[in-house]
């Protein structure tokens, strides 16, 4: 597949369409919050539609019941969707359409790489064994065969036509990014080797599949945004625009998550529920806002959501929100 140099033009043009779409690893807690927050107010300041996907594709790691609480807990802050939610357990065939495709245009291959042979040739390598919060670099051993070992998963490659796929695009708060997928991250798994559906790609597919014109979501996720610009672009669909917003941080330093100790949300009642959106508002940067009940206070809060991401959050490289692009890097040379 041939992919040329320069900005990509394919972008979500449609009315806006945005989304939240939490694992239902356990309750909410008050960083994930920040997100569903933002992800509703920009959709209401816009005048488009909110969806909440959940993202239930890894069921191991599922916590039994926790996407109907965080469905209450969401409804419990006046957050409401426009839709019934997405199951992705429930898509299957779609992410299965979608990698076909991808094989049928050599996009894809199959990868007998465990993590311990991956280690062992960085190491060969020289390279670094761990990078990116963990995640190795893949060094690309099965790009040109399996070379007699078995099939474990499938990765998408991030050298295409002999040229490093590198990713440029323009964040709504955090300006221009830019990411060379194939020295950064490797050819990335669509299937993992117990046969579940990686985040990748199920995100892609459903984002597609639901039109989403906007992900709004946390900082963490920021540097997914190459991939799935590259997985968008070899699936030919549209591109959304991105805004990632600040994190609610740990103790540790890191963003709050349940691996650190954040606690379920206490929204036992609206006096509670109108706290905690408080508190993920100041996390956003909005101003305060006096209100006696939820649907003032959230009424308040789209316009100043309007407000602030207008004025505080646009980067001064975009001055409107701007469509991600992509570009071919250099024909790869010897390392």
């Amino acid at each position: 597949m041939s992919m040329s140099a320069g900005p990509y033009t394919g972008a979500c043009t449609g009315p806006y369409v945005g989304r939240f779409a939490p694992s239902p690893t356990g309750a909410l807690h008050a960083g994930s919050l920040v997100a569903a927050l933002a992800s509703w107010l920009d959709a209401r300041a816009r005048g488009g539609r909110w969806l909440v996907r959940i993202e239930d594709v890894d069921r191991p790691r599922c916590s039994p019941g926790a996407a109907e609480h965080i469905l209450a807990q969401l409804a419990a802050c006046g957050l409401r969707p426009d839709a019934p939610p997405v199951w992705q357990s429930q898509r299957g065939a779609a992410y299965a359409a979608a990698l076909d495709s991808l094989r049928q245009r050599d996009l894809a291959y199959p990868c007998g790489c465990s993590r311990r042979d991956i280690a062992a040739a960085l190491a060969a390598q020289g390279a670094a064994t761990h990078r990116r919060f963990a995640e190795r670099v893949y060094p690309g051993t099965c790009r040109d065969g399996l070379h007699g070992k078995p099939a474990r998963a499938l990765r998408l490659r991030s050298v295409v036509d002999e040229h490093e796929v590198c990713i440029a695009w323009c964040d709504r708060r955090l300006g221009p990014q830019q990411q060379n997928l194939a020295r950064e991250v490797g050819d990335f798994v669509l299937q993992r080797a117990d046969g579940l559906w990686a985040y990748q790609l199920a995100v892609v597919v459903d984002d597609g599949a639901q039109q989403i014109t906007d992900v709004v979501r946390g900082e963490d996720l920021a540097d997914n945004t190459a991939r799935q610009i590259h997985l968008q672009r070899a699936l030919d669909l549209p591109l959304p625009r991105y805004l990632h917003t600040p994190l609610v941080l740990g103790p540790d330093g890191h963003k709050l998550s349940k691996q650190n100790g954040a606690a379920a949300l206490d929204l036992a009642g609206p006096l509670a529920a109108l706290a905690a959106l408080a508190a993920a508002a100041r996390v956003l940067g909005l101003p305060s806002i006096s209100a006696d009940t939820m649907g003032d206070w959230l009424a308040q809060a789209v316009g100043a959501w309007r407000t602030h991401v207008d004025s505080a959050w646009r980067a001064p490289a975009c001055p409107v929100p701007a469509p991600p692009r992509w570009h071919d890097a250099a024909p790869v040379e010897p390392r």
